[in-house]
């Protein structure tokens, strides 16, 4: 696209507007520049609450996919991929799933990650090359992630898993944006113009991480990884984590560190099945049975057995 062509198009973008209640920031000491940003994202919140039913949708799909044994798959550039992968490598650790379960794909590779590669997002055909090194199948879920709807990267991704027959998502912060328009479902919480004309990064970024939150950890949750509001399908990989087994283990049972703790080891660090020993007395064994009839579902592993 020209120059001129791109420019056209920039502006009619409302994410490249600018911001009438920000004209005057340069001017204004520090602590009101501050208050200024808050005013702003503020309304962030509102902006994601006005599309929740498609974030549900997109939650439905990525749950059957899930019980398929497909994954999840993030696609974007700069802050809409980081932002991507960030969440992505959040979920082995708290909810104990495979690293490839739900995977972040951004434009530039891993170097994008702490070094800018701007110009990496203007090829769509790298896109497409990065969903077949996974090896994209119909059973996924790509979700395009462009504040702008229209990243080269992330349109020849989106494409390129229709074709495949995965289902696809449209993560913008622009109404009926290009990637909007190619997608399954759409999920374009409008948040206006930034404070600081194009940076994307802030309340746009904002809106982009609150859905990202919803799309895995209410996924997660539809399939069994937590009991009641707790994580009990975490991973205890370093001193925090298994400082956190145990006290869930002791909040959900009742029982003492040292019982905990016990429970913890005897079921090889798993979480969820040393509840279910020390709720209902079950060998080890015996609780990874039931707790496998019942697909997974902690509360209703426990209900099966102490009814």
């Amino acid at each position: 696209m020209s120059e001129h062509g791109l420019m056209s198009e920039l502006e009619r973008l409302v994410s490249e507007d600018r911001n009438p209640r920000t004209m005057d920031i340069d001017l204004l000491p520090t602590a009101d520049v501050l208050r200024r940003m808050n005013d702003e994202d503020k309304g962030v919140a509102g902006a994601v609450e006005k599309v929740i039913p498609e974030i549900a949708s997109a939650v439905d799909r990525i749950v059957q996919a899930f019980q398929k044994g497909a994954r999840l798959i993030y696609l974007g550039a700069g802050t809409s991929g980081r932002l991507g992968v960030l969440d992505a490598s959040e979920c082995p650790p708290t909810f104990g799933v495979p690293e490839d379960m739900v995977i972040g794909l951004i434009a530039g590779g891993t170097e994008a990650l702490v070094r800018a590669a701007e110009g990496a997002e203007d090829d769509p055909k790298q896109g497409v090359r990065d969903l077949q090194h996974i090896r994209l199948t119909a059973d996924d879920v790509v979700v395009g992630i462009a504040v702008s709807g229209r990243t080269p990267y992330v349109i020849g991704g989106l494409n390129y898993a229709k074709e495949v027959g995965a289902t696809t998502v449209a993560l913008s912060c622009n109404p009926r944006s290009t990637i909007a328009g190619i997608a399954d479902i759409a999920i374009s919480p409008v948040v206006g113009p930034e404070i600081l004309t194009g940076s994307t990064r802030l309340k746009s970024g904002t809106a982009q991480k609150l859905v990202l939150n919803m799309l895995t950890t209410a996924s997660m949750i539809r399939i069994g990884k937590s009991y009641q509001n707790l994580m009990v399908d975490l991973n205890p990989s370093n001193k925090k984590l298994v400082a956190r087994a145990v006290r869930i283990v002791m909040q959900t049972t009742g029982c003492t560190a040292q019982e905990a703790r016990r429970a913890i080891e005897a079921t090889g660090k798993d979480v969820k099945l040393a509840i279910l020993v020390v709720v209902t007395g079950l060998g080890v064994e015996e609780a990874r049975t039931a707790l496998g009839k019942a697909g997974g579902f902690l509360r209703k592993a426990i209900g099966d057995k102490t009814v």
